[in-house]
């Protein structure tokens, strides 16, 4: 797919998505983000940024750890999940964050060496260019900042990963490219080394997504994650047979209280060097 293309699919796939999103998501990402927040050590007065932010999942806990005399900057492709934090922030009263619209591989808004921690829980999978969003990360951390990124694992460990070909066989194009790419052996600490971060810590962790029942599997794969925007297109016929095949792909996992279905995380942490230029 296009780059372009792949960017703008995934605004609007994601705007489409963000209303759905923590009902089929936030008990299943929290190993991989209660990781990133440990690894991340967020310290009072801190600047920080988050990328990739949805509905702030993560934005929140590091706001609560930095207080309001540090500040939490987050940042994410769609819209509707930008506006969820700037509402939800208003709402607790925390005026230590903002959020923007923005692209983690284009960071123009941003200066150099802005932030003492920037972070980015589940979102490096959809940019066509991972490596430029981790070199903007490295790009705008003080020296001696930290970077943490949490990423999907190996495909073979993820029971629900046939949703992208079973999408894909239904559209013009894939929806998410390579999206275990970063998850597979050490590809993504490797990444980041060649960025230039330094003290690369790396953690692989096993999970299982919990679902209710046939619908709340459903819902969280098709309408509250990353193929929202090609299923909202599909006609009623093809949204039928779409989720028939998932079902049965993920059968393996169903159990008498709903489905347990196995997936994986990779997490890892660097550090910019104190001597970076």
């Amino acid at each position: 797919m296009n780059p372009r293309l792949q960017t703008r699919v995934q605004r609007y796939g994601w705007d489409k998505a963000a209303p759905y999103y923590e009902a089929g998501w936030k008990d299943s990402l929290a190993p991989a983000q209660d990781q990133l927040l440990e690894f991340g050590a967020a310290a009072t007065g801190e600047d920080i940024l988050d990328l990739a932010c949805g509905t702030g999942l993560v934005t929140f806990p590091l706001a609560d750890a930095v207080g309001p005399s540090g500040r939490v900057t987050a940042t994410d492709l769609s819209d509707n999940m930008v506006d969820s934090i700037i509402a939800e922030a208003a709402r607790r009263g925390m005026a230590h964050v903002n959020a923007f619209r923005a692209d983690a591989e284009n960071l123009h808004e941003v200066e150099d060496q802005s932030f003492d921690l920037v972070t980015c829980a589940l979102g490096l999978m959809y940019c066509p260019d991972p490596a430029k969003a981790i070199g903007e990360a490295f790009r705008v951390l003080r020296p001696g900042g930290r970077a943490v990124f949490a990423v999907w694992g190996a495909r073979n460990a993820c029971g629900w990963a046939d949703i992208f070909p079973i999408v894909d066989a239904r559209v013009e194009s894939d929806v998410c490219p390579l999206f275990f790419r970063l998850g597979t052996g050490e590809t993504l600490a490797a990444e980041m080394a060649t960025s230039g971060f330094t003290q690369i810590q790396s953690e692989r962790l096993n999970t299982i997504l919990p679902y209710s029942d046939d619908r709340a599997a459903i819902d969280a794969a098709f309408v509250g994650g990353p193929v929202a925007m090609a299923y909202a297109r599909f006609d009623d016929g093809t949204k039928q047979t779409a989720e028939a095949e998932y079902l049965a792909s993920i059968a393996p996992f169903k159990f008498d209280l709903g489905y347990r279905i196995p997936g994986e995380f990779v997490v890892c942490r660097g550090v910019r060097g104190e001597q970076s230029a």
